[in-house]
């Protein structure tokens, strides 16, 4: 499924494949034509936007993120769960639970490969806070990567979202790092695949 949200932040790079596909063919040139058209393809495929079920218990948090869960792990006085998600996973990110975001944060920084150990602390990020009704607090952090030059955020401060609600994108390879209050069980385990708005990841007490 595609989104005219999603479609649209891919724009120029469809439309400047669409017409080297088309040059291609008038002009007879068929390796541009073939590489173009397999580019094409794979763009517009990266802005694949499917829907997703949503679970419907208020106890439990889902993914932001479509892809791999690659750390898990106590930071301060949250518990970090971190996705991986490569050129082809999906690559909107949706809200874990329902909420209001309470805080953006935007830093500038480098594009190192996410999978270097000091990525996830010097790369460029967007970190939203989300609060529950009664009070309780998860933060997401879209990281850009080696790859991806973008982070895309569609809702600010104040927005009002539903679990597994769209809140932003991030353009190719990237990471997705989810940060959960203390005495949060979590029921993923490193390595399992999640799937946005859909995967449990973690379920309150």
């Amino acid at each position: 499924m595609f989104t005219v949200q999603t479609l649209l932040e891919g724009k120029w790079a469809i439309i400047i494949l669409m017409a080297l596909t088309i040059a291609g063919v008038f002009f007879r040139c068929w390796p541009v034509t073939a590489l173009a058209l397999v580019l094409l393809v794979f763009t517009i495929s990266f802005f694949r936007d499917p829907e997703v079920t949503i679970p419907a218990d208020e106890k439990v948090i889902v993914a932001p993120a479509t892809g791999r869960i690659v750390e898990i792990k106590p930071v301060g006085e949250t518990t970090m769960v971190a996705i991986f998600l490569s050129v082809f996973d999906v690559h909107v990110q949706r809200a874990p639970i329902a909420g209001t975001i309470k805080a953006v944060e935007y830093r500038p920084g480098k594009f190192l490969d996410v999978r270097h150990p000091q990525a996830s602390a010097v790369n460029e990020y967007r970190q939203i806070v989300i609060e529950a009704p009664d009070s309780y607090r998860v933060t997401v952090r879209q990281i850009a990567g080696l790859i991806a030059r973008r982070i895309v955020g569609w809702c600010g401060e104040g927005a009002t979202l539903a679990k597994g609600e769209r809140f932003g994108m991030i353009r190719f390879g990237s990471r997705v790092e989810l940060f959960l209050p203390a005495g949060t069980e979590i029921v993923v385990k490193i390595g399992e695949y999640a799937k946005g708005g859909e995967t449990i990841v973690a379920r309150r007490n």
